[in-house]
């Protein structure tokens, strides 16, 4: 038996998964009719997804906040808010991250639950903060705010009872300091 290194190769490392990252982007847009759709036009042309989408007028009724959550190759993130920001309608469409926003979702979980269940239904929705919206005899409802990671690790430890129906809103963001969103 020999005791000699094995020869290195000169084999390329295997190509690794694209890196797809969750960009959150806030555009505040004129309220009219057709603006969401061009809007995810943009995103379709450039192989981005919409994962979650939150769209309300604002305290002017004439403009309305879009928060959007896409995913997709960060290269292209850049082209994407640059194109948004020509649209129609647009005024201006900006990326925020954790650190020049807060932003806050919110899941509603409908839980079947007899009288047996509920304590301890009700102790996990206490620790995450939560408020019990409904209480039928054989379910409730709970709405829990706060990150994407609080919210998936609530419904992750609920989801030992027989979950009926999941609604989460998609973040929310609002700039830090006095910088508007």
């Amino acid at each position: 038996m020999s005791d000699r290194i094995p020869a290195t190769t000169d084999k390329k490392p295997a190509p690794q998964a694209d890196i797809i990252n969750i960009h959150t982007l806030s555009v505040y847009v004129n309220n009219q009719p057709g603006v969401l759709g061009r809007i995810c036009a943009v995103f379709s042309r450039r192989g981005f997804n919409i994962e979650s989408l939150v769209v309300s007028q604002t305290r002017d009724p004439r403009f309305s906040r879009m928060t959007i959550g896409i995913s997709g190759h960060p290269e292209g993130l850049h082209q994407i808010i640059m194109q948004v920001n020509k649209l129609i309608d647009v005024i201006h469409c900006v990326e925020h991250t954790d650190r020049d926003a807060v932003a806050k979702e919110l899941v509603l979980i409908k839980i079947a639950a007899g009288p047996e269940q509920r304590t301890e239904i009700l102790q996990i929705v206490e620790h995450y903060a939560g408020k019990t919206v409904d209480l039928q005899d054989d379910s409730l409802i709970a709405m829990i705010t706060g990150n994407t990671d609080k919210l998936d690790a609530a419904v992750r430890l609920l989801s030992k009872f027989e979950i009926v129906e999941t609604v989460r809103t998609g973040k929310v963001v609002m700039a830090r300091g006095l910088e508007t969103t």
